[in-house]
């Protein structure tokens, strides 16, 4: 199959290296970004390795609500400092 020559016509645009999964993840409700990151990771190392990749970080719901204001920092989510325990989990997972 030929490669699209116009990316701006590629699923999750030219920057998604894998938008055929890209449109999966998207179906499957993950946002615009996490699709992306996903799709681009298993394109520079294999469909296989990227579910693999990931460590054991635990549930949120084990987290206290210090650690989950820390990750959401590191991640930048938006309003993360007025949001209490279920709010910052609901935004960790929907990033």
């Amino acid at each position: 199959m030929a490669k699209d020559k116009h990316p701006e016509n590629t699923p999750g645009g030219a920057s998604v290296k894998d938008g055929e999964l890209y449109e999966s993840l998207r179906e499957d409700g993950a946002s615009k970004e996490k699709a992306a990151r996903i799709a681009n990771a298993a394109a520079q190392s294999g469909r296989d390795g990227v579910g693999k990749k990931g460590g054991e970080s635990g549930d949120y719901e084990d987290w206290t609500v210090e650690q989950l204001h820390e990750r959401a920092s590191e991640l930048d989510i938006e309003g993360r400092s007025t949001m209490n325990k279920n709010e910052l989990i609901t935004a960790l997972r929907e990033h």
